[in-house]
C-alpha cells in the first residue's frame, strides 16, 4: 500500500519522473540530512545503485550536488526546491497509509506490530 500511495501521489502531483526508490533519497536527506553512508544499507542496495540514483536524480532536478565543505574529497547532496516538495508529497502519501491503517486496527495494535516487526528487523539468529 505505501509503495502504490507514494506512486499515485507523486503522479498526481506532476513529479511523473521520480525514478523507482528516489522518494527513498529524498526522504532519508529529508529526515536525516546530506549524509547518504547510510542509505545503501537500508534499501538493499550497493553503493553505486545510490550513487546512480543520486546521479539521476541531481538530473531530474530534485537533488543538488557539490563538494562537502567540511571534506573535499567528498560530494555533499540537499534538495532543491522540487526535492523538498517531492519530499513532503511522499511524506504525505505515507502518513494517510498510516492513518487509514490506524483506523482499521486501533492506535494500540499499530504501535504493536510495528514494535515487533521493529525486533523482527533487527533480530540476529545464529
Amino acid at each position: 500500500p505505501y509503495g502504490r500511495a507514494i506512486r499515485e501521489r507523486m503522479a498526481a502531483a506532476g513529479f511523473d519522473d521520480m525514478p523507482r526508490r528516489g522518494t527513498f533519497i529524498l526522504g532519508s536527506i529529508a529526515r536525516n540530512g546530506p549524509d547518504l553512508r547510510y542509505t545503501a544499507p537500508g534499501m538493499g542496495v550497493t553503493k553505486q545503485a545510490v550513487s546512480q540514483l543520486v546521479d539521476t536524480l541531481v538530473t531530474r532536478g530534485y537533488l543538488n550536488r557539490a563538494p562537502d565543505p567540511a571534506d573535499r574529497r567528498r560530494m555533499a547532496v540537499s534538495l532543491t526546491d522540487r526535492g523538498q516538495a517531492a519530499a513532503a508529497e511522499s511524506r504525505a502519501a505515507v502518513e494517510s497509509v498510516d492513518a487509514a491503517l490506524e483506523s482499521a486496527v486501533g492506535a494500540e495494535a499499530l504501535a504493536q506490530t510495528r514494535r515487533v516487526l521493529g525486533t523482527l528487523a533487527e533480530l540476529e539468529v545464529e
